[in-house]
Order: structure tokens, then sequence, then C-alpha cells
């Protein structure tokens, strides 16, 4: 893991008093004037790293080739160049009552997620080994890290909040190690395009309480990121097969996506966990969305998860590619409910 994750140190909003929220007393001493001048710098950091977060354009003009050098190149630097650099190891998770502890404490999802990255992490990194590309590999190498510290977060949480997780098991690189990277990068698309609803809604209906929503914020928008440089990585590598590598690359992806639906409609529990981590892969987002969106009709959630998928994306230079197989299949499935 990057250095970067392991330090103690930690720019959040949740981690910084804000000025503004009392009147600086003139009799107040040097040192405390000094204090509110050093909280205001810093809260102005936060703004910044979270604005460059989430707006990102490249300063090349023109349009861009899918498949050259130079959309290689700035799908590679948007990801790089969006990197929030806030330290998960001294978080302020807040204080939640007693009620809003239970509903976060009895959801069944804290396990597979905690996995889910550290899988997530391993297979990232592994396919980063591979890359001749500087560029590339330096960005994947970024996902990777981004995985592994969204793990210490779940972690951090669940250990703030007293939730008992199994042992988790050695995360092993898989077999095959593209397999791994496909797996990661489209389960990551399902996956995203419904956090994004559950988010909103747990967010709008109170479910979670909004300071811990401010603090998982950061997390949410990191994993559009990596669905945003995943689709264009997949584009670019496409385009660059030979013609007869082709239908053998598109026959692999058809594979993992066959894998992913028969994972999330439950079949996967009945099978074996394999070494490129099956089964534990489980889609905690759904396994969710009944506790936070009772309240919600399937259209109604259809629609926020479409809403908030065009919003998290909108920031992004409008050249790069955005994930569409997720949200065409919504879009359909929207057809059949009222």
């Amino acid at each position: 893991m990057n250095k970067e994750f392991e330090a103690d140190g930690m720019v959040a909003d949740k981690a910084i008093p804000n000025p503004g929220s009392q009147a600086a007393d003139p009799a107040s001493s040097p040192e405390s004037r000094a204090a509110e001048v050093a909280a205001t710098i810093a809260r102005a950091a936060v703004d910044q790293a979270d604005h460059a977060m989430r707006n990102w354009t490249d300063p090349a003009e023109g349009p861009v080739r899918i498949g050259s050098t130079e959309h290689l190149r700035m799908f590679s630097n948007m990801l790089l160049q969006t990197h929030n650099p806030y330290k998960p190891a001294v978080i302020e998770w807040p204080k939640l009552s007693p009620d809003a502890l239970e509903r976060v404490t009895s959801l069944p999802i804290w396990d597979i997620a905690v996995q889910t990255e550290g899988r997530a992490s391993v297979r990232v990194h592994s396919f980063a080994g591979l890359q001749r590309d500087p560029l590339l590999r330096s960005a994947l190498e970024m996902d990777g890290d981004e995985e592994a510290r969204h793990k210490v977060v779940l972690s951090k949480l669940v250990e703030a909040y007293g939730i008992t997780l199994e042992p988790e098991p050695e995360y092993l690189p898989p077999s095959d190690i593209e397999w791994g990277w496909l797996v990661t990068g489209y389960s990551e698309c399902i996956d995203s395009f419904a956090a994004f609803g559950l988010f909103a809604a747990a967010k709008d209906s109170g479910f979670f309480p909004a300071e811990l929503v401010e603090t998982f914020e950061p997390v949410i928008q990191e994993e559009g990121r990596h669905i945003l440089f995943f689709v264009n990585w997949v584009a670019w590598y496409r385009a660059n097969l030979p013609w007869w590598r082709r239908p053998a690359f598109a026959f692999k992806v058809f594979r993992v996506w066959l894998f992913l639906i028969r994972e999330r409609i439950g079949l996967a529990r009945q099978i074996e966990v394999d070494e490129n981590g099956g089964a534990q892969d489980a889609n905690f987002p759904l396994n969710a969305a009944e506790t936070l969106a009772e309240s919600l009709s399937a259209g109604s959630m259809i629609d926020l998860c479409l809403t908030e998928n065009d919003r998290r994306m909108a920031g992004y230079d409008a050249r790069l590619l955005r994930p569409t197989t997720v949200p065409k299949l919504a879009r359909f499935a929207r057809r059949f409910v009222k």
C-alpha cells in the first residue's frame, strides 16, 4: 500500500473545525488566532481537493480518438489528477444515536464489503504489474491503492462502531490476472450504480446521519472515478487489439458478465469460492437494498440510481466515455416497472 495511506494525519471535513461557526473574540490570544487561520487554510485545502476530485477537464483541446495514445493519456491522467489525498487513519467517526447505531450495525454487508475491497486491491495491483506503459501502470497502481484505502476506511468504521467481522481470508492474486481485473471492473460498474442510488436514498431518508454520509462521500465518488477509468481502458484496449484477438476478448467479457449476473441472482451461493474470488464478491449494495430503500418503489429506486449516476459523472471531461451497459439495462427494466 502507498505509504500515504498509512499516515496518521487526515485531510477531511470531519477533522477540521469550522472557523465560521463562532464569532472571533477580539481579545483572543495570538495562539487562538493562529489556530483559526490554520483551520481556515486547512478547510480551503479540503474544499479544493474535493472539487478537484469531482471536476476534471484535460487541457488539450479538440476531439480525441478512442484507442489513441491521447485517449490513454487522458483517462490515465483523469484518475491520477483527481486523486483526493484524504487519509483514513484518524477519521472522526461521528457519534450515533442508539437507533442510528442499530441501523448501521445491523446491515448484513460489512464482512463482504471489507473482503471485496481487499480482493479488488490485490487484483488491480496484479494487473498493474503487467503493464509496460508507465503512465497506465501508475494509474492502475493509484486505483489499487485507493481500493486498499477503502478497505481501511471500512475497517476503521466497523472498529469505531463495534461491528464484529469474521476472520479475513488471505488475499491472493488470481491465476488469470486479466480475468481478475475484468471481474473487478465490471463488478464495480454494477455495484457503484446501485450504491449511488442507495447512498442517496439513505441520505434523503435519514437512514444514515448526515455526519456519517459526509464522512463516506469521498469513497462513493472514488468508485465513480474507478468505473470511468475502467470503461475507457476497455475501449482503448479493445481498439488496440489485432482484429484476430478481438473475438476472444469479447467472449471473455461475455463470460465475465455471465459470471456476475449469475452471482447477483443468488446462484453463486451454491458454488464454492474459486481461486478468482467468486462467491465472496456477492454484491453487497443489492443485499442492503431491501433494508435501505423499503420506502421507495422499484421504479423510484431505478430513477434515483440513474440520476445519481449522471450527476457523479457530469464533472469529468465530456470526451471520456461513460459507463453505459448498466444504465441501459436499468432504463430497459424501468419500462416494465410502474
